[in-house]
């Protein structure tokens, strides 16, 4: 899934449906998958790095160790707004929303790289084929 990568752990198979467990990675300044809501209950403990979530009408930072809820029907998103790669692990009760990461997953595919970068990340330079870096004066 590009910057973005999720695994799963234990699925609505080996769980009865009653929940899923699955780590979502971010890559430093990543968008994840914009404000949504479901029925589900959603629990993130951050295993790695500092993750942001909106919760609540709110974004909050996580850093490693932390433990965020988002209660079904709450509109919630997360994010990896810093410099190092961010991971969380997720519990979502109940389970069985594993057969929609086929279309998550082709979502996350077309979107463009500019759309994935946070609002925070450094700008990238564009540099034309065949140019050189400027030198700064004085140096050789």
């Amino acid at each position: 899934m590009g910057p973005l990568r999720a695994v799963f752990k234990a699925d609505g198979d080996e769980t009865r449906g009653r929940y899923s467990i699955s780590e979502w990675w971010l890559e430093p300044y990543t968008r994840g998958p914009g404000a949504h809501t479901h029925e589900e209950d959603d629990v993130f403990f951050v295993i790695e790095g500092t993750m942001s979530f909106f919760v609540g009408g709110a974004w909050i930072d996580a850093p490693e160790g932390s433990l965020v809820i988002a209660p079904g029907g709450t509109a919630h998103d997360f994010e990896n707004r810093t410099a190092r790669r961010a991971g969380a692990l997720n519990v979502s009760v109940p389970g069985d929303f594993e057969p929609h990461m086929e279309g998550i997953a082709g979502w996350f595919r077309a979107r463009s790289a500019a759309a994935s970068r946070t609002a925070n990340a450094p700008r990238r330079r564009a540099v034309r084929p065949g140019s050189r870096p400027a030198r700064r004066r004085g140096s050789r």
